[in-house]
């Protein structure tokens, strides 16, 4: 047990026994075994064969297809799970391996039906899908067929396929287990103990915490760099074959968005940078520090409360938070404590960070937390909650049309940390406080917003070089960080040298490059689904739940037609931003209103520096 660990957290772990009793266990063996069969059945049955198919015996073979599917995802998602809590045992790694490699050599002799669905000719290909028998899985048949000019021979996909096991995903692995194995300063702490301490309110503390995490990752820059640059090559090289023609491409069309919709978003973030500089600007007057420090960005501010929160009191704190917007929302909820779905202690060997992994429909979701108690980890727990809400209810629709675009993934999660900040802000009393907690969202917003778009604009830097300069040097690499990262800041943070290396512990670029975005695009979104919700009251809420229920069966323009959003309009993109500057606006005047400087008793020794 670490040294932040809360005794009663020892029994919120997760009970994985919905999916498989175990490594060992009879079932697993047997879908296994199923899968084999099943597999042989269909390509035996239905290769080479499509184009003589009628609508009913389309759908027959969509929906076998459908069911291996999900026994294939379900045999990964448990050796992944059971992988992401213990990252140095040696037969979690071996299992994780082994499914992958498992589910690559059947969706290998399976791949032939995506493949010839794809390549029909357009006119068999709409005959089907006018099909009412088809109706179900229209969208997600039309969605296969966007990728038609960016498949290889069925030959090329199956060679692909089986060797992706010992391409990205091993690759992924290996970096998930240096970032969980490694062990910060001479407390040998977790990464996830030492990022905490950046939020804490002794600038001592903080500085430690820089120094901890820049000694730990520098001593292994030269594998994370590495890892970096392999991957960077194999999207090259997958983009080149693939002919997409440019490295953000294939994202944007997983996530069903128009390359100018996502350029759009970007510029439009990237031209609000002003407001990220005025919050820091206001941020050094509330502490009273003549420089604002990269480590001081999460600093908090006076009056904030440092209560840390029990499991007990965060999971109450959510679920009356929920409980107000939805009682059947809450009541979902409620089922992820109750019957073992969440993951919370910090331990050694864990993943850091947190996720919801949807599992398959005919399970559930499961949360995996590194909870210390703390009040953003309850905001993260709101999140994740937030994400298994819509994975849980998303379920209905089956694995093909369950799976959300990232561009509207973040939806449920971002507005569940809104119905929690709301329900607390509630509650704070004096104004002094007030504009602490508005100060803590407004960074909550930032880091979901501009930072993510930051992290858009290091990628694209990155990728692009990657493809111009051949192999980056991890000193390359840290140039282009620091100046899309201060691009951002401006004047407002001091970025000091340190800082450089802090790009090779985020996952997002090793695990889903360009995934980045769509953290803007949901909490944009998000603050124009609050803003209705605080019109419209009671009427909203029907109109929610059915947007989550109805997963990805739509694309993101159609799911959110109901609430008369369009994507496509710069408009749009500017109102989310508009109400971030409101609430930087009522930051400004709250401290105006507090009496004195809150920030004068943090004055005299918090003003030094560490270079």
């Amino acid at each position: 047990m670490t040294q932040t660990q809360q005794p009663e957290l020892k029994d919120v772990v997760w009970r994985l026994d919905d999916l498989y009793g175990g490594p060992e266990a009879p079932s697993l063996s047997a879908d296994r075994d199923w899968c084999l069969r099943t597999a042989a059945e269909f390509s035996k049955k239905y290769a080479g064969r499509l184009d003589s198919l009628d609508a009913q015996e389309f759908l027959l073979a969509l929906q076998q297809y459908e069911e291996l599917q999900e026994r294939l995802v379900r045999l990964v998602s448990y050796a992944y799970l059971n992988f992401s809590t213990q990252t140095h045992d040696p037969e979690a790694s071996a299992l994780l391996q082994s499914s992958r490699e498992f589910h690559s050599s059947v969706h290998r002799d399976t791949l032939f039906f995506e493949l010839d669905w794809i390549q029909l000719p357009d006119s068999q290909a709409e005959k089907l899908l006018s099909a009412p028998q088809l109706s179900h899985y229209r969208h997600h048949l039309q969605s296969l067929r966007r990728y038609k000019d960016h498949i290889l021979s069925e030959t090329e996909e199956k060679l692909l396929t089986e060797r992706e096991p010992a391409g990205r995903s091993a690759w992924t692995t290996l970096f998930d287990k240096m970032l969980s194995g490694l062990q910060f300063g001479p407390g040998k702490r977790t990464q996830s103990e030492v990022l905490k301490d950046l939020y804490h309110q002794d600038r001592e503390v903080r500085t430690a915490a820089a120094e901890e995490l820049t000694e730990g990752l520098q001593g292994n820059l030269h594998v994370l760099a590495h890892i970096t640059n392999t991957l960077l090559l194999e999207k090259a090289i997958d983009d080149r074959q693939r002919n997409y023609p440019h490295w953000l491409k294939a994202r944007n069309l997983a996530n069903e968005a128009d390359d100018q919709m996502v350029e759009v978003l970007v510029n439009t973030v990237v031209s609000r940078y002003d407001i990220v500089q005025r919050y820091y600007a206001l941020k050094k007057k509330v502490l009273g520090l003549e420089k604002l420090f990269d480590y001081d960005r999460y600093a908090p501010l006076p009056g904030l409360s440092q209560k840390t929160f029990t499991w007990n009191e965060a999971r109450e704190t959510v679920l009356s938070a929920l409980k107000d917007f939805s009682l059947p929302m809450a009541e979902t909820a409620n089922e992820f404590f109750e019957k073992g779905w969440i993951h919370a202690p910090i331990a050694w060997g864990k993943r850091s960070g947190a996720f919801s992994h949807p599992t398959v429909p005919s399970v559930h979701p499961y949360i995996l937390l590194n909870y210390s108690g703390s009040p953003r980890d309850v905001m993260t727990l709101a999140h994740e909650l937030g994400h298994g809400i819509h994975q849980f209810l998303a379920r209905e629709q089956g694995l093909f049309n369950a799976e959300t675009p990232l561009t509207t993934a973040e939806t449920a999660s971002v507005f569940g940390e809104m119905l929690v900040f709301q329900h607390l802000l509630k509650k704070t009393p004096s104004a002094r406080e007030k504009l602490a907690f508005v100060c803590a969202k407004l960074e909550d917003i930032f880091a979901t917003v501009f930072r993510q778009v930051a992290m858009n604009r290091f990628e694209e830097g990155i990728h692009r070089s990657r493809r111009t300069q051949g192999e980056l040097s991890s000193d390359q690499i840290s140039k282009i960080w620091m100046e899309t990262q201060k691009a951002m800041f401006g004047e407002s943070v001091q970025l000091l040298d340190h800082y450089k290396i802090w790009w090779s512990y985020i996952p997002h670029f090793v695990h889903a490059p360009g995934y980045v975005y769509a953290y803007a695009f949901g909490e944009l979104l998000v603050l124009s689904l609050y803003d209705r919700y605080q019109k419209e009251g009671e009427s909203f809420t029907d109109k929610y739940l059915a947007l989550l229920a109805a997963g990805g069966k739509e694309n993101p323009q159609e799911l959110l037609s109901p609430f008369g959003i369009d994507l496509t309009r710069e408009q749009f993109w500017h109102g989310g931003l508009s109400f971030v500057e409101g609430l930087l606006e009522e930051g400004e005047n709250l401290f105006a209103a507090v009496p004195g400087n809150p920030g004068e008793a943090m004055r005299g020794d918090q003003n030094h520096s560490v270079e």
